[in-house]
């Protein structure tokens, strides 16, 4: 009876570990197996990285400003940008202040008119503002910045949170470490993306452990991602491994005790 008691506590004991092959990020061939076969200070690969600039969506908030040496009374840019007109606050007052693009993809200016700046780039927006804005003042310069690029990062993370940023270039990698990195039981081979494009919402899956993920097109992530890091398949049984072990021991006691009776 000791025996079997042995073997179900061993089965127990191994059900509830968790491999390094399911935490370790990027992984590579069997080098987790041969770790000291691995040179060091030496360049290993290399991947090819794709640099896939962001593009302006309807109903974003850009920061627009305008330099120029035309007298102020004259510059009717600077005059009719909020951010002349709002100071102070943190990120919110700066969101508050900023400029929205219209469910059109148009923002407005006195004179000029509408501009329509939907599916450009932050530098193919600044150039083509550049361009209408030297038509008009001495020596301008425009820049550009988006303000509420924001994405949601829910599940097995140790603080899933929706997350405001003004960088428009964040990796998988780095979102994660924003959200306070992932929780000990996250399934890192299977985390779910649901991004939105125009009224479409697309939903595809990533593999983090595997290090060829750093050349996929969804090693960047985008405006409005929501990412859903789901559990291992240890996290139930790990969750009450406590209860259900005092459990298992009562009950195996309690036959003992019959047993131990019987006799």
């Amino acid at each position: 009876m000791r025996n079997y008691i042995f073997l179900l506590f061993i089965v127990v004991l191994g059900a509830s570990c968790v491999p390094n092959k399911k935490i370790v990020y990027l992984q590579h061939g069997d080098e987790l197996s041969n770790r000291d076969k691995i040179p060091r200070d030496s360049i290993l690969r290399s991947h090819s990285m794709e640099i896939r600039e962001y593009r302006i969506q309807p109903l974003d908030i850009l920061s627009i400003n305008f330099e120029s040496l035309t007298a102020e009374e004259y510059d009717f840019f600077s005059r009719s940008s909020p951010q002349t007109r709002i100071a102070g606050g943190g990120a919110n007052s700066a969101a508050l202040g900023g400029v929205l693009v219209d469910a059109s993809g148009f923002i407005e200016y006195p004179v000029v008119g509408k501009v329509d700046v939907s599916g450009l780039t932050i530098f193919e927006a600044q150039e083509k503002l550049q361009k209408i804005v030297n038509l008009y003042l001495k020596d301008a310069v425009v820049r550009i910045r988006l303000l509420n690029f924001r994405f949601t990062i829910l599940g097995e993370v140790n603080g899933g949170k929706v997350i405001n940023s003004t960088n428009t270039r964040i990796t998988m990698m780095e979102a994660v470490g924003m959200a306070g990195g992932f929780s000990e039981l996250a399934d890192r081979s299977i985390v779910k993306v649901i991004r939105q494009k125009g009224d479409i919402s697309e939903v595809f899956y990533v593999n983090l452990l595997e290090e060829k993920y750093i050349e996929s097109p969804y090693y960047y992530i985008q405006q409005n991602d929501i990412i859903i890091v789901p559990p291992l398949k240890q996290r139930t049984f790990r969750k009450y491994f406590a209860s259900n072990l005092g459990l298992a021991a009562s009950i195996v006691s309690t036959v003992l005790f019959i047993i131990t009776l019987a006799k």
